[in-house]
């Protein structure tokens, strides 16, 4: 389907299911306009009795989950195992794991889901617990060293050409492929993505896209709207107080907000995160520039699929660098200095700042995180767009004829939990690493991480069953805004998805550190950009530019 024919449905209500089922015709429009999610679901059908069990641990408002919920959890979901292992097969081995500690998170989930694994395969589990900003130095210097000292890792789908490229990675057996379920995964996150060379690598365990998060309250504010129809300043086309639908208006609600109360307190607009987080907060700019520079009729908007030119220095990076700039003095004090993890769950859960671009995590902590306070006030939608969106090709901005611009960031293409190759040799426990990776990306247990805070989002095509979220003690509205955000994100025709290059994460490291210095007022937008797109073209030179060039076009499937 032609993009603008997609965009003309979005604005009508419609989704991209709801668009494909009726054969593009106006019948789909009707149907949407009244149907809220709609087609994005499955019918709704008995949850199963496990499925229900363990949404109800500890249940949705009843407090943060503990380490003996994710223990119940992990016995609960252990049956599919049991399938496969006897009891007490893997006494006598031990494999060590690497993977993240963000927030509590991650590993620390890991290790209670695994801890009834333990006790019944026998083996034993030893942790090596890593910072956000700390995993990319630490995953590059155990490669660079030829020191990799995991059995399994938690890895994210950019860092395969880095692993799984260099024969790092054990293939993944036939039995775990069924145990985990892979048909279910939602589309964009089945192969190539966790593969390598055609071979299966990754039990996926999330899925990523950067959704837009927003206060319904501010935005249904009656002296802010009539604050609003007074100002005289520039509206971007907002002409009744509202939530943005571009990021014109992002810009003009951010600094229109300056200064402004709500219920007693200061109230501020967009929340930016310019503070260097281990190459990841350059996602963060990425979700401001996707709707600029990823033109629906160009598959590239990183670097030029041909050359492997640079195009963060083109007028749409440049663009969304200086819409930081510019909203950074309307933003909280000091914001300068917020990472992402400081904007989503310090500022945005605890109540400042009314828009926010973050992975799923934030619409899940909203309601089952202790410390959120805005579990009843936030809407979702996919990322904004824009008027109008550059023309790598023709080096012109086009104003598009179906309106805005969409372009979602699939940022990071969700993390997944690898083998490594050093256990081949060991078939006892080869099998012991892939029997407890398929635990942890199981399909049942991954309903659980989707519903609570886990640093994991919905990935698979399961867990668009609203009726079970509501179950958990989800409300209707709620939840079936923020799913209808994650799958449009995933489905639109126009994503921005994540290369699998060797060396992304040291392009985007190089990009922060400069990016800083430029949010800092030390070089212009401009004079930034072009600084990184110098060191990114030193980068692709050390790395081998033709082999980039290759793996660069086969990410995006060209």
């Amino acid at each position: 389907m032609k993009v603008s024919l997609y965009n003309q449905f979005m604005r009508a209500g419609a989704t991209r299911r709801d668009v494909l089922k009726g054969a593009a015709s106006m019948a789909a429009i009707a149907a949407a306009s009244g149907a809220g999610l709609g087609a994005l679901t499955r019918p709704a059908s008995a949850a199963s009795e496990l499925r229900a069990q363990i949404l109800q641990i500890p249940g949705v408002g009843k407090g943060q989950p503990t380490d003996a919920d994710f223990q119940q959890v992990g016995e609960l979901c252990l049956e599919a195992t049991k399938a496969n292992v006897k009891e007490g097969e893997f006494a006598g081995v031990e494999l060590s794991f690497m993977g993240l500690n963000n927030q509590n998170l991650h590993n620390v989930l890991f290790r209670g889901f695994l801890k009834p694994w333990e006790a019944y395969t026998g083996a034993k589990i030893n942790w090596i617990d890593l910072a956000q900003a700390d995993y990319n130095p630490r995953l590059q210097q155990a490669i660079a060293t030829n020191t990799i000292d995991f059995d399994i890792v938690e890895m994210g789908a950019p860092f395969e050409g880095d692993v799984c490229g260099k024969g790092l990675t054990s293939e993944m057996p036939d039995w775990v492929k069924k145990q985990i379920d892979m048909d279910d995964l939602v589309a964009y996150l089945k192969p190539p993505v966790g593969t390598w060379d055609g071979k299966q690598y990754r039990v996926t365990v999330d899925g990523d896209a950067h959704n837009f998060n927003y206060r319904t309250d501010v935005f249904a504010d009656a002296g802010l709207a009539e604050a609003w129809k007074a100002d005289s300043g520039d509206k971007a086309g907002l002409t009744e107080w509202g939530v943005p639908k571009t990021w014109q208006q992002v810009q003009a609600v951010t600094k229109f907000l300056k200064g402004k109360q709500f219920q007693g307190q200061d109230v501020f607009g967009y929340l930016d995160a310019p503070k260097p987080w281990g190459g990841f907060g350059f996602y963060f700019l990425g979700s401001r520039a996707s709707a600029y520079a990823k033109h629906p009729d160009d598959k590239a908007w990183l670097f030029d699929p041909d050359t492997m030119k640079p195009r963060v220095n083109n007028p749409a990076w440049v663009r969304a660098i200086q819409d930081v700039i510019d909203a950074l003095p309307s933003e909280p004090p000091d914001q300068i200095n917020a990472d992402p993890n400081q904007t989503c769950f310090s500022q945005f859960l605890g109540g400042t700042g009314s828009m926010l671009a973050w992975w799923g995590d934030a619409g899940s902590n909203a309601k089952t995180n202790d410390s959120s306070v805005v579990g009843d006030v936030t809407g979702f939608s996919i990322l904004p767009g824009s008027d109008d969106v550059y023309n790598s090709k023709t080096g012109a901005w086009d104003k598009l004829a179906s309106g805005p611009n969409y372009a979602p960031n699939c940022a990071y293409l969700g993390w997944g939990v690898y083998v490594m190759a050093r256990v081949d040799s060991d078939e006892k426990k080869k099998k012991a690493a892939w029997s407890a990776a398929a635990h942890l990306g199981g399909k049942d247990l991954s309903l659980w991480c989707a519903a609570y805070p886990s640093g994991f989002q919905p990935y698979r095509n399961s867990h668009f069953d609203i009726p079970e979220w509501v179950a958990a003690g989800y409300d209707e509205a709620f939840i079936t805004s923020y799913l209808k955000s994650e799958a449009d994100s995933y489905n639109h025709p126009n994503a921005a998805i994540e290369p699998r290059i060797p060396g992304i994460f040291q392009y985007y490291s190089a990009a922060e550190d400069i990016l800083a210095n430029t949010f800092a007022g030390k070089m212009t937008a401009q004079e930034g950009a072009d600084a990184i797109a110098a060191a990114w073209e030193k980068l692709t030179d050390q790395i081998g530019r033709e082999n980039q060039i290759k793996l660069y076009k086969a990410s995006l499937g060209m």
